[in-house]
């Protein structure tokens, strides 16, 4: 794994957090409170799943820290429901919005279908992210 995804630094768990990854291990990997991005080292993916975590954690990093980039859109009802089976079905709308925005960038098909506004936003982070590519 690179050192950064994005200009967001990568670094090693802690141990509480690897205590939580120990016993999560469906959990690859999470934006931390210190805006660094971290991997499951239990985890059974592949590398290149790895890299798509990478991505949409350092996507989450970057919504957060970067206001000009925070999520401005609507969910679809289908996003909805499925955003309330998940740990953030009482996430704030904030949060909740950025998972679905980072997950449609890192191409994680559990994001469901994109609305044109979606899209757009998702462009405009990509292209602050990571530039032309």
């Amino acid at each position: 794994m690179p050192d950064k995804i994005a200009g967001i630094p990568m670094r090693e768990p802690f141990k509480s957090e690897m205590d939580y990854f120990r016993k999560n291990p469906s959990v690859a990997g999470m934006a931390t409170e210190d805006n660094k991005v971290i991997i499951n080292p239990f985890t059974q993916i592949s590398g290149q799943q790895k890299q798509a975590v990478a991505v949409n954690e350092a996507a989450r990093v970057w919504m957060r820290t970067k206001k000009d980039y925070a999520p401005d859109f609507t969910l679809t009802e289908q996003q909805e429901q499925f955003l309330n089976t998940t740990t953030y079905r009482n996430a704030p709308a904030s949060e909740r919005l950025a998972t679905i925005a980072a997950r449609l960038l890192s191409n994680d098909t559990s994001a469901g279908v994109p609305t044109a506004g979606q899209n757009l936003f998702v462009a405009r982070l990509k292209m602050a992210m990571f530039g032309s590519k």
